[in-house]
């Protein structure tokens, strides 16, 4: 994937290709990203790309001509990217997105900074806009290394283990089950004893169980998203009756 951030603060942004698996993935040529400063395409003495908006108002709005110039500089590289614009009114970002996202060549992430950016760039120049959650952030650029994160981590080879991806919370629709490491007991708590058992059926069937109680103790809502078929209910029954649960309640 290519991958290109238009920001006032490219030297924020490229630091989510200095560590991790976002890192790897760069190293091992999986993505190659980079940064654009619409400053660089200001025509006045200043490098101004900001204005007041009209109609009054506080604070400054991003300007059209630096970044519209900056946006198609970027497109003559990556003529299949899409422009995606960080904004609180753009779609919310979930796993299901991020792999749609993942799978595409090219893709170009605007961030925003003070009231936002001019509307008629948007309607010019941006395929989509897309949002982090319902909350509002100084800038684009947290959000844009959020989205770069989720997506790399779905590139093939991304990670050590490619059932990994495939295990994250949500990637089913459900929250992950609980996991656990050395040593078998800790401040006297002890493992499950399944996933001592060697019994890789019991196992698997524990863990769909946990992901099933856990997203209907913690995020309801996104069971009632999901069809559940007749084992998987049968184990989330059990889960809730184990912990006395009314499921009538």
């Amino acid at each position: 994937m290519k991958l290109e951030v238009i920001t006032l603060f490219p030297e924020m942004v490229e630091q989510i290709v200095a560590w991790g698996v976002v890192g790897r993935a760069a190293k091992n040529g999986l993505l190659e990203f980079g940064t654009r400063n619409p400053r660089d395409y200001a025509t006045d003495v200043h490098r101004s790309v900001d204005g007041r908006p009209y109609g009054g108002g506080p604070g400054m709005v991003m300007q059209p001509e630096p970044l519209a110039a900056c946006i198609r500089d970027v497109r003559r590289t990556l003529p299949q990217a899409k422009v995606l614009y960080l904004s609180p009114q753009g779609r919310v970002l979930d796993q299901a997105y991020a792999a749609e996202l993942a799978a595409l060549p090219e893709l170009v992430l605007l961030c925003g900074r003070y009231e936002g950016v001019d509307e008629r760039l948007v309607t010019c120049e941006v395929d989509a806009e897309i949002s982090i959650g319902d909350y509002v952030l100084s800038g684009g650029e947290p959000a844009a290394m959020v989205v770069v994160d989720a997506l790399a981590r779905l590139l093939d080879g991304a990670l050590g283990h490619r059932e990994s991806a495939q295990q994250d919370s949500f990637s089913d629709g459900l929250l992950d089950c609980p996991h656990f490491t050395r040593p078998e007991v800790w401040e006297e708590q002890a493992i499950p004893a399944v996933l001592k058992s060697g019994d890789h059926k019991a196992i698997a069937a524990w863990r769909r169980q946990q992901s099933l109680g856990r997203t209907a103790e913690r995020r309801p809502e996104l069971l009632e998203q999901l069809k559940l078929n007749r084992q998987d209910q049968r184990l989330l029954d059990d889960y809730l009756s184990q912990r006395g649960v009314d499921q009538n309640d």
